[in-house]
Order: structure tokens, then sequence, then C-alpha cells
């Protein structure tokens, strides 16, 4: 057993007499002022937190489910349900020692199944829970997640993933094959992203109802910080989204704001560009949108229509493939077969998987082999609390054990919230995520003990007194 709380911080020490499940509904305040999404315009960074432990030990294990707010309380009482009946008094090793019957555990209890099944708000709560044996397994051998999943053998990556309802898209031995043929030269991609780290794109210039004053000195201090991507959210209304985007575009395609010694990216590629916008409606609305925003050459337009309407997402791609735009999704994915339609249906061309809407480390492996089959680059969305501290875990498993392949990968950073976290993830002066490398980070999930009890709902010390003891975002 290990003892994952660091020496050097003591409010990170979580002290004696772990119970088997603790339970937190959270809400991290953010301010009404700032930029909005489209159409889930207000709300705040929301997470049910989950943390079984082994009893008598230090050794804990964290997961979190992502919302904007309200129906917290929902997931939290989903989590409780599948924890209480399927992990409470376990021997934790035995789950250690085949995580993918431990999926197919917490996955498929016959009366749970019926409030989905792997869809919805059980969902969710099974990617809490399953995460966090994840992180529990982690840090018990000392290793953050991504390197416990890189130093596994293909034979036993291929034990881990849910094959169930996706035998149709890939095989486990189709699966086997793919990780066999990327264990060439592993070890050559994992030094290279602990050295340089993961590309990431930005999203903080992006939001809708910025002024010009603020997208530019956003986009400005962005290409300081290296970023060659930048997100938009799009859809509210045309003429102000053409105004954003213009302006992001005069700064980033001037050499003069390109900051000394930054390398212009290649204007033959499409690599290193705009990453593009997100969020417009209806099939023929999205169509119709991007015909009047082409002339701006973004790269790809994110989950332009219902999560749920693959044809949807097919009519899009046909529609706008001869604008040399793209079309990516997978944020409300909610699990491996629809991902499975996606792709045997031609729909996307970016792989948009999300920590918290799949069920775990297992149901992304699944995922991110069969983007691979299908010749689709992952990018996964992490535009929320804890998001980023998770997902730098699965680009750097799907660049080193799967895809080989990075050159037009990136990865979403938020710059808000991480202040929260044990282990927060950082972006390096070349616009790339740092690689987590520290031996009890385990999935990098755990949250600071003082900014739960500030925020959690509604007994939090926010919540009671409308103000904060932990230090207000950076920047914010």
């Amino acid at each position: 057993m290990v003892d994952p709380s660091p020496k050097h911080n003591s409010e990170r020490a979580h002290g004696d007499g772990a119970q088997p499940l603790v339970l937190v509904y959270l809400i991290l305040y953010t301010s009404p002022k700032d930029g909005a999404e489209v159409v889930s315009y207000r709300g705040h960074e929301s997470e049910a937190i989950n943390a079984p432990v082994k009893e008598d030990s230090s050794l804990r294990g964290f997961g979190m489910t992502f919302t904007i707010g309200k129906g917290n309380e929902i997931c939290c009482q989903a989590i409780a349900s599948i924890v209480e009946e399927h992990l409470l008094g376990r021997e934790v090793e035995p789950l250690f020692a085949n995580m993918g019957e431990m999926w197919q555990l917490m996955a498929s209890d016959p009366q749970l199944r019926w409030i989905g099944p792997e869809k919805g708000v059980i969902h969710l709560a099974t990617a809490a829970a399953i995460n966090a044996i994840w992180d529990l397994y982690t840090r018990s051998r000392s290793k953050p997640l991504w390197k416990l999943i890189v130093d596994m053998s293909p034979e036993e990556l291929v034990k881990c993933i849910p094959f169930r309802y996706i035998t149709d898209a890939i095989t486990p031995a189709e699966a086997l094959k793919i990780l066999q043929g990327a264990s060439k030269g592993k070890a050559d991609r994992e030094a290279e992203m602990v050295a340089k780290g993961y590309k990431a794109y930005t999203t903080s210039a992006g939001w809708s109802g910025y002024d010009d004053a603020k997208v530019a000195r956003l986009t400005r201090s962005a290409l300081e910080q290296g970023f060659n991507h930048f997100k938009l959210k799009v859809g509210a209304d045309v003429d102000d989204d053409i105004r954003r985007l213009s302006l992001m575009r005069s700064i980033v395609d001037d050499p003069k704001q390109m900051p000394a010694g930054r390398k212009e990216p290649s204007p033959g590629s499409l690599a290193g560009k705009n990453a593009g916008p997100t969020g417009c409606v209806d099939v023929q609305e999205a169509i119709d949108y991007m015909e009047k925003l082409a002339h701006l050459r973004p790269w790809f337009i994110e989950e332009p229509t219902a999560p749920d309407d693959v044809l949807g997402h097919a009519a899009i791609r046909r529609g706008i493939k001869h604008l040399g735009i793209c079309v990516a999704t997978g944020e409300h994915a909610h699990n491996r077969m629809k991902f499975k339609q996606l792709l045997q249906a031609d729909c996307i061309d970016v792989v948009q998987i999300d920590s918290c809407r799949l069920a775990g480390v297992n149901e992304f492996l699944a995922v991110m082999l069969m983007a691979k089959k299908f010749g689709k680059i992952v990018c996964p969305h992490a535009g929320g609390v804890g998001l980023c501290e998770y997902v730098v875990h699965l680009s750097l498993i799907d660049y080193i054990c799967i895809s080989a392949e990075n050159e037009r990968n990136v990865l979403e950073w938020a710059d808000h919230l991480h202040e929260h976290f044990v282990y927060p993830v950082s972006i390096n002066g070349a616009g790339c995520y740092n690689v987590p490398m520290d031996a009890q980070g385990g999935y990098s999930i755990e949250m600071l003990k003082g900014s739960i009890e500030d925020y959690s709902f509604p007994q939090g010390y926010y919540w009671k007194t409308g103000s904060a003891r932990t230090a207000p975002p950076s920047g914010h």
C-alpha cells in the first residue's frame, strides 16, 4: 500500500479514518458575465466526485463526472447505487487483475441498465466509478495512469476492452494487431512526449459574448503562450460570429503577431491551423452557416447538430466537404456503439471523446482503437473542470500505444479551475500539455480538501456565505 498524499502541501493531507465511499456534489462558481456556450449558455462548472477507498488504508481512488450544475444530485445518487452494489467490501487486487471483468461488473447491473442502458446519467455515474477504480489501481502501482497503460502489453490491454456490440467494427484480433503494430517505436514516442509535451488548442478567446478587445487580447496572449489552434463558439448570431472569427484570423495570420522564434505553420498543410467553430443546430442550418464562414478557413465544425443524429452528421459532412471543412463530434456521444456508427457511416473526421461521457478508460480504449482502424484522428473534448486533467492521459495513450501518429492531433485546453486540483495539468511555452509525471498523481483528478469544503453544494462555505476561502481562478 502507498500513501498518495504528497508531503509538500499540508492542505492536501486528508487525514486518517478513510471511509469506503465519499460522494460530493460540487459546484464551482463561474461568472455569468464571462463567455458562454451557444446552447448551454447558463451554468456553472460542476461535478459529482466519487472516492472509493480500501478500508484501513491511505490508498484512495478518485473519480468524477462533469455537469454544468443542475442534475449533479442525480449523478451522485446513481454513483452511490453503482458503488454500493458492486464495489463496497470487495478486495481490490482481484479487480486490478482483470480490469475487463471489472468494467463488465460496473456497467452491466441488470436493473440499473434499465435506466440506460450504457447512456445518460447511469453512464455518467459509471464513468465516475470506473475512473476511480483506475485511479486507485494506478496509485497502487506508483505510476500516473498513462504510464500504467503504456507499460501494459498488447495482450493485457485487449483484456481490458469491452468489445460487446462493436465486433462488427473491430474484433479483439484486429485490436491486438493494431496494438502490436504500435509497439514498434513506443519507447521513442514516450520519450518525445515527456520531453516536448502534447499539442494543445485553446478555447479561451472563443467564447460567445466577448467583445473585440477581449477577443484580441486573449488571442494575442494565446499566441505568446505557443498555441497554433484556436476554437470559437458559434451559432447564435452569424454576423457576430464573422466579426469574432475575422478578428481572430487577422491576428493569427499576421506575421507581425507571431512571437519571436516561433515557426509559422506551413500554408500547405492543415496541421497547426484554426481548430474551428462549433455549435449550429439543424442539419441544413449547419451547412448554410459554414457556407457563410468558409472564407475564414476553419479546420472543422464541432458537434454541428444533435449528437445522436448519425445521419445528420453524415449529411453535414457531405454538404461541406467541398469547402474543405471537416466535421468533429463526440463530446456527447455516450458510448462506443455511437462512435461505431459515426465511424461506420463516415460521418466525422475528428473523434472527440469525452472523459466523463464514456464509461471510463476501458471504453476510451475501444473508441481510440476504432478511430485508428477507420483512419480518424482523436482530439478529446476538455472544456470543463477536471477534463483537462483527465484527457491528457488519454491522448498520451492514443499516441504512444495506439495511433502512433499525432501530426494533426490536438488536445483542448481550458485555462480555468486547475488550481482546485492536487495534481493540476499545465501548458509549456510551446503550447503543449506537460506530461503528468507524479508517481502518486494517478488519473490527476484528486481535488484539494479546501476546494471541496468551499464548493460542496449546498453546505459548502461559498454557497453559505457568497465567498470562498480558496484563491479565485487566476486571470478570471
